[in-house]
């Protein structure tokens, strides 16, 4: 009896030295000690896929690790966010939050995740409005004139934007709710698509960034007849906004970095400390600006409290387009 009493002792010592040992050896092994991939909810070569491409490579060479940058552009982010949501919280992989999944919630009745509380806030990375854009050898210069236009033959006036329930695609809804011309939406899964489609006549008028398409719009293949910011765009200073044109409502984008709610918060503090030096560089907000955006950072709770009003913001203006929640 008592060689079992002894035995099951040593057995419970080793087990609790071996515990504490693991917990130990965990504690030294640093964060980051393998590259860390960010999931973008759009595909390569828009304003979100360029500023996490920019902030990335700047976040690698300040952690020892790379960043690898993966697209998975779908409706609503839902397929980027459920990538996320199920992988291990360990801060390995992050995911690029932007003001379209926060209005996902009001676009659609059902989602895998909840945007307000499945992932856990790193920061905000940059701000943006977007542009309303034709052609260069399009009869159309202003706002007025594409709307006289589409009164003309509404059925055969497209509006380009990328996927459904981005922050373009619901700019449009809402573009056509506000002006009341039964305009038709045309989501493409790429920017590239939007402007090929924009270029080759399928689409009359397209709704992108700036970032986005700044090769074409530098280039004179297409231009802006409108902006929908609260003010002019310091990159576009004699574009119009709606507001100017008589289209009452302005958006602006962000895009945001995060991670999946049970990430440690030192972890994310880390992260924090980071991106915001990053974001905060006059190198980054440089490209930011020349992109037509504004480097944006914040604190964790800062872009928690942005993402839930984001949310009531939204179902403000689904409700006001007339869109029925999918």
């Amino acid at each position: 009896m008592r060689l079992t009493l002894r035995l099951i002792a040593r057995l419970l010592a080793a087990l609790l030295i071996s515990g504490v040992l693991t917990r130990a050896l965990h504690a030294q092994t640093p964060y980051p000690n393998r590259p860390v991939r960010v999931i973008v909810p759009f595909g390569p070569g828009g304003f979100a896929d360029i500023t996490m491409r920019l902030v990335g490579e700047k976040l690698s060479e300040r952690i020892g690790q790379q960043v690898v940058i993966e697209n998975k552009p779908s409706a609503g982010g839902i397929v980027a966010g459920s990538v996320v949501t199920s992988a291990q919280p360990d801060g390995y992989t992050l995911f690029m939050l932007t003001s379209g999944i926060a209005l996902s919630k009001a676009l659609l009745a059902t989602m895998p995740f909840d945007p307000d509380t499945a992932f856990l806030p790193v920061s905000t990375l940059a701000q943006f409005d977007l542009l309303v854009l034709v052609k260069s050898e399009s009869s159309i210069q202003t706002v007025n004139d594409a709307l006289a236009q589409a009164r003309t033959d509404p059925a055969k006036f497209n509006i380009g934007t990328i996927s459904p329930g981005s922050t373009q695609n619901v700019t449009g809804e809402l573009f056509r709710a506000t002006t009341g011309v039964p305009m038709t939406i045309v989501p493409y899964r790429t920017t590239g698509e939007v402007l090929t489609s924009l270029l080759r006549g399928d689409t009359q008028i397209a709704i992108d960034s700036y970032a986005a398409l700044k090769p074409a719009i530098d280039a004179g293949t297409i231009r802006a007849i409108a902006a929908t910011g609260d003010t002019r765009s310091p990159m576009q200073p004699n574009v119009p906004t709606l507001k100017e044109s008589n289209v009452d409502f302005s958006v602006v984008g962000w895009n945001a970095l995060a991670a999946p709610a049970a990430t440690p918060k030192d972890v994310v503090a880390f992260l924090n400390r980071n991106v915001r030096e990053i974001v905060e560089s006059p190198d980054i907000k440089k490209h930011m600006l020349d992109l037509g955006g504004e480097a944006k950072a914040s604190t964790p709770e800062e872009l928690g409290a942005r993402v839930h009003s984001d949310i009531a913001m939204w179902a403000g203006v689904v409700k006001k387009a007339g869109l029925e929640p999918q």
